[in-house]
C-alpha cells in the first residue's frame, strides 16, 4: 500500500465518522420548547373564546327576554363545557402526533 492509499482510505473512514456524528447529533431543544408553549396558549385561548361565547350569547339573551342572570349563567357553563371539549381533543390530537414522531424514531433505529 502506498501513502496515497492510505491517505484516501483515512479521508474516505472520516467523512464516514462525520456524518455518523452528524444523525446522532440531538435535535436542537429550542425549537420544542417554543413549540410547547404555543400548543399550550391554543388551549387556554380555546377555552377562554368557548367562555365568551358563552357568556355573550346569554347576556344577549338576557337582555332581549328581560331574564338577566338565568341564560347568561346557562350559557356560560355550556361555553366552558365546549371550551373544555376543544381543549382536549387538541390535548388528543397532540399526544397522537408525539406517539407518531416516537413510532418513527424508533422505526428509523431499528433499521
Amino acid at each position: 500500500m502506498t501513502d496515497d492509499d492510505q491517505k484516501q482510505r483515512m479521508a474516505q473512514l472520516e467523512d464516514k465518522l462525520a456524518a455518523a456524528r452528524k444523525a446522532q447529533e440531538p435535535k436542537p431543544r429550542v425549537d420544542e420548547h417554543y413549540s410547547l408553549a404555543n400548543q399550550a396558549w391554543r388551549m387556554v385561548i380555546e377555552l377562554v373564546v368557548g367562555l365568551g361565547i358563552g357568556f355573550g350569547i346569554g347576556y344577549g339573551l338576557d337582555l332581549l327576554f328581560g331574564t338577566l342572570p338565568i341564560f347568561m349563567v346557562l350559557f356560560v357553563m355550556l361555553g366552558l363545557a365546549a371550551g373544555v371539549k376543544v381543549m382536549l381533543r387538541t390535548a388528543q390530537e397532540i399526544q397522537e402526533k408525539k406517539l407518531a414522531e416516537q413510532a418513527d424514531e424508533n422505526a428509523k433505529a431499528q433499521d
